[in-house]
């Protein structure tokens, strides 16, 4: 049965967190327009369908059919997912991770506490980011420096919490624009 109001109602809350925190780290603007393909048709559709409110739709899409469309939809348009950052090596002929710009790799953080707050609601704490990251496999499809950086900033709010490593990720962020000019 499809829960489009409870879908809506649960990307919602999440975007507004992922919001709240990308104003924290200094890419205020850039966290206004998270995840805006969530609401088109292609994601939306499937999330409504396969909602369950204790984890990603797409989880249960992948369960179904061996892979998520709304999933292969989202990934190629937000450049948050380290999946977004995969291009075809010249000298290698292989499809392999490139590093991700810093301010993505800030969304990206932001969007991982987020989802943990969201979905672990009272059971969040400031390791449980980190122990999801640790679970999966993410690092080994990431480039090294991304994984690095990514890793590095999620051990912080582990061991310092959220405060502080808010406030090295917005100083590192406005670093590396001034460097960039």
């Amino acid at each position: 049965m499809a829960h489009p109001i409870k879908h809506f109602i649960t990307i919602t809350k999440h975007r507004n967190k992922v919001i709240s925190h990308c104003f924290k780290v200094g890419i205020g603007f850039q966290g206004m327009l998270h995840d805006m393909s969530k609401y088109g048709p292609a994601e939306f559709i499937p999330g409504a369908k396969y909602y369950q409110g204790t984890r990603s739709p797409n989880e249960r899409e992948r369960e179904i059919f061996g892979y998520s469309h709304a999933w292969m939809h989202h990934k190629g348009r937000n450049k948050h997912h380290f999946e977004y950052w995969v291009d075809l090596n010249m000298q290698t002929k292989q499809y392999e991770p490139v590093p991700m710009p810093l301010n993505f790799i800030a969304e990206m953080f932001c969007d991982r506490v987020a989802a943990c707050k969201i979905y672990k609601g009272k059971d969040y704490t400031d390791s449980s980011a980190l122990e999801y990251y640790l679970r999966g496999h993410a690092r080994s499809k990431m480039h090294p420096d991304t994984a690095d950086t990514l890793e590095s900033w999620l051990k912080m709010l582990a061991d310092k919490g959220e405060a502080e490593t808010f406030a090295h990720i917005k100083t590192s962020v406005k670093a590396n624009k001034k460097s960039a000019k």
